[in-house]
């Protein structure tokens, strides 16, 4: 049974940090593209960043420099590192397994002004 399970979110003043995590079980972790998606209030779910199982990371354009995507495959957990927070990447933040198409939950992240 595959399990995606997000944490990390919280409430912050904008400017500060968080630190999402991602544990995945129920699949070979080490071998699959994982994601971070993030939907605001009345908007459409977007990509985030992506980590290919050989590391390789892409982001957004808005949160480029700001934000870094990780894994820790021995831990088949994934992070994504958020410094310098803004109101507009107040959302829920949601874990993906792209290759297989499983979500987790969400975990809810607001940046205040």
């Amino acid at each position: 049974q595959v399990q995606l399970v997000e944490s990390g979110g919280g409430l912050v003043q904008a400017g500060g940090s968080l630190r999402l995590s991602c544990v995945a079980s129920g699949i070979d972790f080490s071998i699959i593209t994982m994601e971070w998606f993030r939907q605001a209030p009345g908007k459409q779910r977007q990509l985030v960043a992506t980590i290919t199982r050989g590391g390789r990371t892409n982001y957004r354009d808005s949160v480029k420099g700001r934000f870094t995507i990780s894994r820790d495959n021995a831990k088949n957990t994934m992070y994504l590192q958020m410094n310098s927070l803004k109101p507009e990447d107040t959302a829920v933040y949601y874990c993906h397994a792209g290759d297989i198409n499983y979500w987790g939950k969400g975990t809810l992240v607001t940046a205040s002004s």
